[in-house]
């Protein structure tokens, strides 16, 4: 079965994907936990973190790392449950400035269950 991309105006992604870009965008880690299913597991930088208490503590660390900025550059939504955003973000990281796409997809409760973050 072909995995279907259809492009969504980043204003109609399912609400539950809204409140984790905006929770994250503020460095908000309990109202980005807020909305991922507590078997969710997170991909960034080649690492996976597993449950609340492991993608809580990549939270804070990503949060304080660096100090950027987030421009929305598009989505797509991927069969019936996945979503796709891509983010510029720019700031005082290494390169400054890097185009990130973040791969959600969304458990039978509307949660969360799996977020892959990668250029």
């Amino acid at each position: 079965m072909t995995d279907h991309h259809d492009p969504v105006d980043v204003a109609d992604l399912p609400e539950v994907v809204r409140r984790y870009l905006r929770a994250h965008d503020a460095r908000d880690s309990a109202a980005a936990r807020a909305v991922l299913a507590p078997e969710a597991t997170v991909t960034d930088d080649g690492h996976t973190y597993r449950g609340p208490a492991e993608i809580g503590r990549w939270l804070e660390r990503a949060a304080s790392e660096y100090t950027y900025t987030t421009t929305p550059l598009g989505a797509e939504r991927h069969g019936r449950d996945g979503y796709t955003v891509v983010q510029q973000l720019e700031g005082d990281f290494p390169g400054g400035k890097v185009d990130l796409r973040y791969r959600f997809d969304l458990d039978a409760h509307g949660r969360i269950s799996r977020l892959v973050i990668a250029p």
